[in-house]
């Protein structure tokens, strides 16, 4: 039996294992792939409070599960399939391959998931010329053209770091304006590497064995036009990671309802970072909900003490 067993390794997760160390909490951290989360496939991240030079991501977040393992944080690498409470208020984790944890809290910090476009071609050329990481990828694309299919802080920021190797990035957007932070905008405005097309949408990603075009379709006028492309980068938004938490507690885009203390409206189930209503997806901000849930598990655990 665990006090507290957080779900997943993100900055959540990790935030809410150093402050549950902290507090002296008997706690478990499970997490099916490497520590660290999506931000391990971050190139650089400029807006981490406490670094004046930009950090790769990699390195932020392995120095995050360091500060964790040094305070005695166990970081197990399994897969969860399902929550459930079990008998006296506990929690039963279950855990791919059988495995179960019990414990009288959790919280749940898995993240969101890239979301893919659905279109022809996408699933048959993902790993050649599809693909969702530049940081990964973006050296196979030296001297070639690509496309970038988003127009949020992360399509304009990967974007930007194909410029270091394209010789030319087509930034694919829906709408006739981008979304991302005003400084990226300009940064991209600013790129002669980057040109925009607004106002479309990718209906095909085409291709005899590896990409060769997109083929987009006008918002405006439907109009359909084919574009010579090597490789495509999408970046259109996330998914929530929650298909293994109670539905009850999900809203309408699958998100966990939480209130300011991260609690859920079952007593000791906790939700933190990207998964979360209202998150506003930032790696600051995923640490400080880590933080906050890991204080109010503390709390939690000890009402269960007193009583």
């Amino acid at each position: 039996m665990k006090e507290l067993v957080i779900v997943g390794a993100g900055p959540a997760g990790l935030s809410a294992a150093i402050y549950g160390m902290r507090a002296g909490i008997d706690l478990v951290v499970i997490e099916k792939l490497a520590p660290g989360g999506q931000v391990m496939t971050t190139y650089e991240v400029e807006n981490y409070p406490g670094f004046v030079d930009p950090i790769p991501g990699w390195e932020l977040m392995s120095n995050m599960e360091n500060q964790a393992r040094r305070l005695g944080a166990e970081i197990r690498g399994v897969e969860l399939s399902s929550i459930r409470r079990g008998s006296g208020g506990c929690f039963e984790i279950e855990t791919v391959g059988g495995d179960a944890i019990r414990a009288r809290a959790v919280i749940c910090a898995t993240g969101a998931s890239l979301l893919k476009l659905g279109v022809p071609g996408e699933a048959e050329f993902t790993g050649r010329g599809v693909s969702y990481c530049a940081t990964c990828d973006a050296a196979f694309f030296k001297e070639r053209v690509t496309a970038v299919v988003g127009g949020g802080d992360t399509a304009l920021e990967e974007a930007l770091y194909l410029t270091r190797f394209a010789s030319k990035v087509l930034l694919v957007h829906r709408r006739d304006a981008f979304r991302g932070a005003k400084l990226l905008q300009k940064r991209v405005m600013e790129n002669p590497i980057i040109e925009p097309v607004y106002n479309s949408v990718v209906r095909s990603i085409n291709g005899s064995g590896k990409v060769e075009s997109i083929s987009l379709e006008d918002t405006k006028t439907a109009a359909m036009k084919d574009l010579t492309v090597d490789g495509v980068f999408i970046f259109i938004g996330y998914r929530p990671n929650t298909e293994y938490v109670p539905g009850e507690i999900l809203n309408e885009y699958g998100e966990v309802m939480v209130d300011s203390r991260m609690r859920t409206s079952i007593p000791g189930l906790f939700a933190a970072g990207d998964l979360r209503s209202d998150s506003i997806r930032q790696i600051v901000a995923a640490a400080a909900d880590g933080a906050t849930a890991a204080l109010s598990a503390y709390d939690y655990l000890e009402s269960l003490a007193r009583s």
